[in-house]
């Protein structure tokens, strides 16, 4: 198998969705969860789970739609959050391990964030050695660790590479010799992007060379988030045999892994409609979702997101600029062709997203937030979350 993980496609059946929709009265935009695709990533991991005794953490800055929660509980055990309130819903929707990681927690954060946290990591020394008489007070329910940097990363895009000089990630290797670590007891790592298992065996080589010494006096070890590990093409077996090498040399290390993506990946749809078609130089969509608001990736990684039924500019009979209700001029999605031309009120499908859009979105302009929607094992529509006026208006005043 190639360990080249393929993502942006929805894996479920796009006209039977659509059928479904319809069926529901719901409008656009909106974003839609597959149930059954969801219990099939779980699955996966799972499987990782159960071969090698290692620990699968739903990282929720990827995916946090929380009425998933009662059924991703049968596969994995817990949350990571990155701060106090995505460790609040962890402890309060999910249940199981919480797991916290913050650049840097203020006083009154850290005071909560003691009364749910399983294992909480720090990301400087300066911060553990500040809290450290406050967190062991707090028993030994609360197992502390410490973010380190490997200084090594595999092809990630500048934005989400937290290992690039000058990040500000993590404790290098250099920084802990003769340093305090009385009290911790985990390391926690996390160097991926959305990549396969051999970029993780990279990381591990430059972890073990680099930590070997500090990794014999802890508990245990946290791999981070990145892992695709549910993707098409990813090396599921490349990774088992990385998480059993790890334990062969340290077998007294329990190892976590903290994937968002992975829990979501190809479940999922938005959809949008056609709202005006104007000219200028090119025919142009204007639709009732936006990049800005509901999908702000396309803009800020940049990607571009797979279209249901179109090519790229210029590969079918009719180009299109797809855009977005806002008036920022560069809420454009992208230029995408069609075999028929576009006409008002025609559905758009953007395919796998689920993870790291719901999450992102805003209300800028007072555009309103797409609503969510389950689609079940049953092949029926359940809504679960409409959003209108007052979720713009309680933001502001």
């Amino acid at each position: 198998m190639s360990d080249h993980p393929e993502t942006g496609l929805y894996r479920g059946n796009v006209p039977a969705l659509l059928a479904a929709f319809e069926r529901t009265g719901l409008d656009t935009p909106s974003y839609v969860l597959d149930e059954t695709l969801f219990r099939r990533n779980g699955e996966i991991l799972k499987r990782v789970q159960d071969e090698t005794g290692a620990r699968i953490l739903l990282a929720q800055k990827a995916f946090a739609c929380f009425g998933l929660y009662p059924l991703l509980r049968d596969y994995l055990v817990g949350t990571a959050a990155s701060g106090l309130h995505e460790a609040r819903l962890g402890h309060e929707e999910f249940g199981g391990e919480v797991h916290v990681f913050s650049p840097a927690y203020k006083p009154a954060e850290m005071t909560e964030v003691l009364k749910i946290a399983d294992h909480l990591v720090f990301n400087s020394l300066s911060q553990w050695h500040r809290y450290r008489d406050e967190v062991l007070a707090a028993g030994p329910r609360v197992s502390a660790g410490l973010r380190i940097n490997p200084e090594y990363s595999e092809a990630v895009a500048e934005i989400y590479d937290p290992c690039a000089p000058g990040s500000r990630f993590g404790v290098l290797a250099r920084l802990l010799e003769g340093a305090d670590l009385a009290g911790l007891e985990g390391l926690h790592f996390h160097t991926l992007c959305e990549q396969g298992a051999s970029a993780l065996g990279g990381t591990l080589r430059a972890v073990m060379e680099k930590f070997d010494t500090r990794l014999q006096n802890m508990k245990w070890l946290n791999f981070g988030g990145g892992h695709l590990i549910t993707s098409p093409g990813y090396d599921v077996e490349l990774l088992i045999s990385l998480i059993k090498e790890v334990q062969a040399r340290y077998p007294h290390l329990q190892i976590y892994l903290e994937p968002g993506e992975a829990i979501a990946v190809g479940t999922g749809v938005l959809l949008g409609t056609v709202i005006d078609l104007v000219e200028n130089s090119m025919p142009i969509a204007i639709l009732d979702l936006s990049a800005t608001t509901h999908m702000p990736d396309v803009l800020e990684m940049p990607y571009r997101p797979v279209v249901e039924g179109a090519g790229d500019a210029g590969e079918k009979a009719f180009t299109y600029r797809l855009g977005g209700p806002t008036c920022l001029a560069g809420d454009v999605i992208g230029d995408y062709s069609f075999d028929a031309p576009l006409h008002i009120g025609d559905r758009i499908v953007f395919h796998d997203m689920s993870h790291y859009t719901m999450v992102k979105t805003t209300t800028f302009n007072g555009v309103p937030l797409p609503s969510i929607a389950l689609l079940g094992e049953d092949g029926g529509i359940a809504n679960v979350r409409e959003f209108g006026y007052e979720e713009y208006r309680r933001r502001l005043g």
